[in-house]
């Protein structure tokens, strides 16, 4: 494969990890447990800047675009599935989100919410990730030449610069260290490229 596609594939063994973080953490609260704000808020700011904004914008804005003009549709097709779920997801993240915003205690409403939301994006997110490692990088690594994805590859570091940010790529992956760990867990240590 590409060092582009290398880097997609360890993004999503890490977004793996958070989702069954947040899995067994929503498993704990559908049997009682409290729901915690700002827990919930660190999960939805990992699904949203990492998730979607870092991993599915390198996508969306490189990737994809680059799959588009050697002639995959864009409406249809594997590129056009992954787009729709992209799309679905979102809506899954900000209502998850939107508890973590919240003030107060967590209404029953706003548990429910965050079970129900939580229990169709991860498996939805799985499901994507494996279609994506199986089906869509696969047929890129047949169509793109080795210099469009050595390009790919360096844009894709000045997208985590210049659309994330100079180091939020790196707090990230250290957010995510954290929800992996059940609280009273020692976190693993923190990851450095």
């Amino acid at each position: 494969m590409s060092q582009a596609i290398d880097t997609l594939m360890e993004e999503h063994r890490v977004i793996e990890r958070v989702l069954e973080a947040l899995d067994s953490y929503v498993t704990g609260i559908e049997n009682g447990a409290p729901a915690d704000r700002a827990r919930v808020a660190e999960f939805a700011e990992f699904l949203r800047d990492f998730a979607d904004t870092c991993h599915h914008g390198k996508e969306e804005e490189i990737l994809f675009k680059r799959l588009i003009e050697l002639g995959f549709p864009r409406e249809h097709g594997p590129v056009g599935v992954m787009l729709f779920e992209h799309a679905q997801g979102r809506e899954h993240v900000a209502a998850i989100a939107a508890v973590g915003e919240g003030s107060g205690p967590v209404t029953e409403q706003e548990r429910q919410s965050l079970i129900a939301h939580t229990r169709e994006y991860v498996p939805l997110l799985r499901q994507h990730i494996l279609k994506e490692d199986r089906v869509l990088y696969p047929m890129a690594a047949q169509r793109v030449s080795v210099e469009d994805w050595n390009l790919m590859a360096k844009a894709f570091e000045a997208f985590e610069r210049d659309v994330m940010g100079e180091g939020r790529h790196h707090t990230l992956h250290d957010l995510a260290h954290r929800l992996m760990a059940a609280p009273g867990d020692t976190p693993l240590a923190p990851h450095h490229h």
